[in-house]
């Protein structure tokens, strides 16, 4: 299911909604536990997991350099919630009936010509991780599948430009 964007005053919001046949502390686990978190997103590294903690992105360069992100909210097994540049990504973690649903929001203040580029990336990583969760683990990042989404989420930024 591919995310929504929905404008509001002078913010895009970015809904990725995955509905997961897995337990919320699963699903916590993958998000939060560096080992599982490297195999859906290798460039993520939990330093410090609370409120105003941080987590260190790899920009996967081959410079070793790294960028300081801060943990904005926190509520263990229910939001994970950092700086993306001067954005946010907002993990939301719920049960439901059959296992739990995983929502990713991003709050954006400007759509760029990037902004296709990271949604298509976000999709993907997902997908590594609901596959993680049944047991798939991948050795390289699907270029072909981010190729395909990235297309599908630049026509969607396009449309929402025009809103």
């Amino acid at each position: 299911m591919l995310a929504t964007i929905q404008k509001q005053q002078n913010s895009y919001f970015v809904n990725f909604n995955r509905p997961l046949s897995h337990s919320v502390d699963a699903v916590w686990a993958v998000l939060t536990e560096n080992d599982k978190i490297q195999k859906w997103m290798n460039n993520l590294e939990i330093i410090d997991l609370r409120k105003n903690g941080k987590i260190r992105f790899n920009m996967n360069d081959g410079t070793d350099t790294y960028l300081e992100i801060t943990i904005t909210d926190y509520v263990v097994k229910e939001v994970l919630e950092f700086d993306w540049g001067k954005d946010t990504v907002r993990f939301e973690l719920s049960p439901n009936c059959n296992g739990s649903i995983l929502v990713l929001l991003e709050s954006i203040g400007e759509l760029t010509e990037h902004t296709p580029k990271d949604l298509a990336g976000w999709h993907v990583c997902l997908d590594l991780l609901s596959d993680l969760l049944n047991g798939t683990v991948h050795e390289e990042f699907p270029m072909e599948e981010w190729q395909k989404y990235f297309t599908k989420y630049k026509q969607i930024v396009d449309e929402a430009r025009k809103i």
